[in-house]
């Protein structure tokens, strides 16, 4: 765990943070300083857990449910982080849902769905969150994509879709932010071992051996973590990364690149 004070003072929103990616997001943004906004919307216990650790950490937490699938939701979790905090610096859109089917039992409702959350969410928590980061001289905002954005996955259809609108949004947040001193850009990752996973086809009885599989074939030489991914999300959030602007950072540990 990092221990660095590189976010000291600045308040961060990750949506889905109550684990997997989320999780690791937000801790390892408290470590480097950060105080968090931890949102959650079916298990709340997972939600406190991430918090306590958060706490353990010297920093505050603060537990908001909100379904991000709806605007007034999302302005309830923005709000919160004013009202709790006094402001926001960053935010991580990492949640996301979906429908895995193939392309001929797809339906209306998945697709929409899909897209809500983990497309329009980007659009509308952005425009909630960037008044309250200009307030503070800015921030930053990092959308958690994946690799099936751009390359065809099984059963993958809406996600993918939606994958690849998140990342479009995001060059548009990233240009018009701009001028308000707000970075934007976007995450894609590969295969990491989340509860996730478990929603594709065959994972659940070929968990290891999936893995195992793509070991074979990442040339890092092993599998993407969460942290691994949390590192580079906390590099994008520093100052470090402030001449990026609405890129997509892919890290797969070059497992694509054999394709």
């Amino acid at each position: 765990m990092q221990t660095t004070n590189r976010f000291a003072g600045k308040i961060a929103l990750i949506t889905g943070s109550g684990r997997g990616i989320g999780k690791a997001i937000a801790l390892r943004l408290a470590s480097e300083g950060a105080d968090i906004v931890v949102n959650y919307f079916r298990n709340r216990q997972p939600a406190e857990e991430t918090a306590a650790e958060i706490v353990a950490l010297g920093r505050r937490a603060h537990i908001v449910r909100a379904d991000i699938g709806q605007p007034d939701e999302i302005e309830t979790l923005v709000s919160a982080a004013n009202e709790v905090f006094g402001g926001l610096d960053i935010l991580v859109h990492n949640a996301a849902s979906g429908y895995n089917r193939p392309v001929m039992a797809q339906r209306v409702k998945g697709w929409d769905w899909t897209l809500n959350i983990n497309a329009r969410a980007a659009l509308f928590l952005a425009q909630q969150a960037a008044p309250l980061m200009q307030a503070r001289g800015g921030g930053a905002i990092v959308n958690l994509s994946s690799v099936g954005a751009q390359r065809v996955l099984p059963e993958y259809v809406v996600v993918g879709a939606s994958k690849a609108a998140l990342e479009a949004v995001t060059r548009y947040l990233a240009v018009e932010l701009a001028p308000m001193q707000i970075v934007v850009n976007a995450v894609s990752a590969g295969m990491v071992r989340t509860d996730a996973l478990q929603h594709f086809p065959g994972m659940r009885d070929a968990f290891e051996e999936r893995f195992a599989y793509a070991l074979e074939r990442t040339p890092a030489g092993q599998v993407l973590t969460a942290e691994n991914i949390a590192g580079v999300v906390a590099f994008l959030c520093s100052p470090e990364a402030f001449m990026i602007r609405g890129q997509t950072i892919l890290i797969d540990g070059g497992a694509t690149l054999g394709f």
